[in-house]
């Protein structure tokens, strides 16, 4: 059965569809021995398919794992300066990716999967999925400034951000920030343009999985309803989970 071959890739574990495209464009992936082109349908089970030279074999079963990221970790596949990354704190013999990005300095959840299609659902711009956090600031913010902040600043690099939903957390610095978009160190960036400046950073929610029980270095594997809601959109809360610790995984209850 022919399937466009950005789907082939994505499937394999290469990354998110978009990513695989940018790869057929550069020129890296061949079928059977020939440059591969945008738009192109391959039967994976009958052709030669190679990125870089290396055959692409064929689809790996789906994971997908959330984790509790720490501060000082970095939500990447390669290390920076010896510091150790989100693949350091989940042992799994896969080939994991993860969806959308937390700077060193932010904690919370991360999702690691090796399916590129939800990576991509998750990821790209125009799905507009929801990322919660919670944002403890260095003073409580004034009522003008979180007025600012809910319609979208002119960020340090010429952007303007989107409107947020913020919400304070009794009367103290914690604030709740629900967005739909995600530029490098937003919330970070908006907090400066406004005056204030970010003392701790946990993403608790991307669209529907949340991070629930989980403690930093922590991390379990989704449920398949939880699979099936981040695929779908639909809301759905935290589900109880019983822990392992020491990096070994974690299991749901029920």
């Amino acid at each position: 059965m022919s399937v466009r071959l950005q789907k082939v890739l994505a499937a394999a574990g290469l990354g998110s569809r978009r990513a695989c495209e940018e790869m057929i464009r550069e020129g890296r992936v061949t079928v059977d021995g020939r440059t591969a082109t945008i738009g192109m349908s391959v039967d994976a089970a009958t052709q030669l398919i190679r990125l870089d030279g290396a055959r692409v074999k064929a689809a790996e079963t789906p994971v997908y794992i959330a984790v509790y990221k720490p501060v000082g970790v970095l939500s990447s596949t390669v290390s920076q300066g010896g510091k150790p990354t989100i693949l350091d704190v989940v042992d799994v013999p896969k080939r994991l990716f993860p969806v959308g990005r937390l700077d060193v300095d932010s904690e919370g959840l991360v999702l690691l999967t090796n399916d590129g299609e939800l990576t991509q659902a998750l990821t790209h711009p125009r799905y507009g999925k929801e990322k919660e956090y919670r944002v403890l600031l260095d003073q409580p913010p004034a009522p003008e400034q979180l007025n600012r902040w809910r319609d979208g600043v002119r960020l340090s690099d010429g952007t303007r951000a989107l409107a947020a939903s913020v919400r304070p957390e009794g009367s103290g610095a914690w604030l709740r920030v629900v967005m739909r978009q995600g530029r490098k160190r937003q919330i970070r960036d908006t907090a400066r343009v406004l005056g204030l400046s970010v003392r701790r950073l946990i993403r608790i929610r991307i669209g529907s999985l949340h991070l629930g029980d989980l403690k930093p270095g922590e991390w379990r594997a989704l449920h398949a309803d939880e699979v099936r809601s981040l695929r779908e959109g639909e809301a759905q809360g935290p589900r109880p989970l019983r822990l392992r610790r020491g990096g070994r995984g974690m299991e749901g209850r029920g």
